[in-house]
């Protein structure tokens, strides 16, 4: 029996793996044109897939659960018809059949992994609206008021230094794994953010805050990955929807702060922006009680302690053994057809290999989107934005805390609507109507300041701006990026989709106070209104549905060719879309582009 502490990829046997020979030869995950989304186990005899789990559980000494894995085999083959087999009892069937009925009832240790990783995420919001607070003061200390570059350095720096430090997450990842990734970058949001409230110039500050770049871009790609390495797929939308749930908390506690410390006097931007340490220190002492990623440890070879893992976050043993070996079967293929050497041939494949290639387009398609919404430059620059519309400083902070708890109350839908409206879906809903709010905030701008519904408008504007933003964009980046790429490459997709992130988002933060100050506030708005209406359109092209299928099961959504994708999108989708909400047409019939093969249907989206 091989040991399951030494056993390598290369050491495989070919019995205990299910290979493409049981696969249609006509489907590969680089070019999937069929669209075809196919269960590895569908088609395999009885007899055969019993000989391949005895294999199975010899290789990775899992002996004694034999039957248990029988069982979870034959679920797994069979997810739509599994109430016929009578090796399942009753109660092995009850608990699978309420992963459709009851889909929120989970164990307390996925749940507590969730909010205690989450929580991670707050600290972004927190300083973004610290800052937030914080330009009405610390330029005016530092004497660079007028340098509205430097002080667009210092705001975006956390974003500009994780670029550099996004590239970390591989590495880190594979040799402290999620939970120790999540705690060494908990240290990172701890020191170097007290430390703002001790800065003496501006120079300080700035090196205070691109170390807290250091610990987050890590920590923004490892949490996502986490939430969606550990949850069910029928709703995995909803638990990584958790991330941007918690920052927009943060978005909120971050305003709060701003007011509670605003009558401190020329002090307040220290303390404002200080107090965002607060929820890393829950992390880094309670993050070792939570359950290692057992992906990530089917990744190691680890298999007794990745079946361990399963038992505490899922029902039942049976569905925990039926996820580990579905999860084998498919990372044994996505091994044989994606895996890398080392670090930069990964890095190269993500643009070299076509069914990773979409998947990076995609999400680097999602993130840009976030950034051309114009969120950031509103969490950053709200209370600037306001007092250009002529709010004195207190009126300033509470309207910022307005925004601040909308965005957190909107958020809330989206961890059911994630699953069940779909993540491309929501994004085509709300762009436009974001990018309107937008124009309309700017055109208010507009009207004469002696007029005593100015302000008042350019607030209700951004608010729906907000609100729509909630649920739509809001959580959709770490979503995405977090279950588009296989486990052989989800660490350095990630690390890289944060980098364009954080370079997009850089650029227009430290770009914003100029533009303001040269196209004025109008013609700001009315510029991200269009960026918005952009990135609607590529949205629409490049970003396929990816809800409630499993993270394997992905692997050929992003093998369908990108010119199979558009063209469904402009010969299917929109035709039948015109016919049904244009003229009304109830009976418009939408073809799905995705065939399902062997597995279930309630876990797809038809675009």
């Amino acid at each position: 029996m091989a040991s399951i502490h030494s056993a390598r990829s290369t050491d495989l046997k070919k019995d205990d793996v299910v290979t493409t020979e049981n696969i249609d030869p006509a489907i590969d995950y680089a070019r999937n044109v069929g669209a075809k989304i196919v269960n590895p186990l569908a088609g395999i005899s009885r007899d055969r897939l019993r000989r391949k789990v005895d294999a199975f559980c010899e290789s990775w000494g899992f002996q004694e659960k034999r039957e248990i894995f029988q069982k979870g085999a034959l679920a797994a083959q069979n997810p739509t018809t599994f109430e016929d087999f009578p090796e399942l009892t009753d109660e092995d069937k009850h608990h699978i059949r309420r992963e459709t009925t009851h889909r929120w009832h989970l164990p307390k240790d996925l749940y507590f992994a969730i909010a205690i990783c989450s929580l991670g995420s707050a600290i972004q919001g927190w300083d973004n609206t610290g800052a937030n607070g914080a330009n009405l003061s610390f330029p005016q200390e530092f004497g660079i008021e007028d340098n509205t570059w430097l002080v667009g350095v210092i705001n975006s720096a956390p974003a500009l230094f994780g670029l550099a430090s996004a590239w970390a997450a591989d590495p880190v990842n594979n040799y402290l794994g999620r939970r120790g990734a999540i705690f060494a970058t908990g240290l990172f949001c701890i020191f170097p953010v007290l430390a703002q409230g001790f800065a003496q110039n501006w120079e300080g500050l700035l090196i205070c805050r691109m170390f807290m770049g250091f610990g987050m871009g890590i920590k923004i790609s490892t949490i996502p990955v986490y939430s969606a390495e550990i949850s069910p797929a029928s709703i995995r939308g909803g638990m990584v929807t958790s991330f941007q749930l918690w920052v927009a908390f943060g978005i909120f506690i971050g305003q709060c702060t701003n007011l509670i410390f605003f009558r401190i006097g020329r002090l307040a931007w220290r303390f404002q922006l200080a107090a965002a340490f607060a929820p890393a220190i829950p992390i880094v002492i309670c993050v070792w009680f939570c359950v290692e990623s057992p992906r990530w440890l089917l990744k190691k070879q680890r298999y007794q302690e990745a079946y361990k893992a399963f038992c505490r976050i899922r029902n039942s043993e049976v569905i925990a053994a039926r996820e580990l070996y579905y999860a084998h079967c498919q990372i044994s293929e996505e091994h044989n057809a994606f895996a890398g050497i080392s670090l930069g041939r990964r890095m190269l494949e993500l643009f070299t290999v076509p069914r990773l290639r979409r998947a990076t387009v995609a999400s680097a398609t999602v993130v840009i989107a976030q950034q051309f919404s114009g969120i950031n430059i509103v969490a950053f620059y709200s209370s600037t934005i306001f007092a250009e519309a002529g709010y004195n400083d207190k009126e300033c902070l509470l309207v910022s805390m307005g925004f601040g708890l909308i965005m957190f109350v909107f958020a809330i839908p989206a961890v059911y609507t994630m699953d069940t409206f779909g993540r491309r879906n929501l994004l085509l809903t709300t762009f436009p109507n974001m990018a309107w709010c937008l124009l309309a905030a700017g055109f208010c701008f507009l009207i004469n300041e002696s007029v005593g519904a100015r302000v008042p408008l350019i607030a209700l504007f951004v608010f729906l701006f907000t609100a729509l933003y909630g649920p739509g964009m809001g959580p959709l980046p770490s979503i995405y990026f977090s279950e588009a790429f296989p486990l052989s490459h989800r660490e350095i997709g990630a690390a890289l989709t944060i980098c364009i992130n954080n370079a997009v988002g850089s650029t227009l933060v430290l770009s914003f106070p100029s533009l303001l100050k040269k196209i004025t506030p109008t013609g700001a708005f009315a510029f991200y209104a269009g960026l918005n209406m952009l990135a609607f359109v590529l949205i629409f092209f490049l970003v396929p549905e990816t809800m409630q299928r499993t993270l394997e099961e992905l692997d050929f959504i992003f093998g369908v060719p990108t010119r199979r994708h558009i063209a469904y999108q402009l010969r299917t989708w929109l035709p039948w879309w015109v016919k049904r909400y244009v003229f009304w047409r109830k009976d418009a019939k939408l073809d799905p582009l995705y065939q399902l093969e062997g597995v279930s249907s309630m876990r797809t989206g038809s675009v």
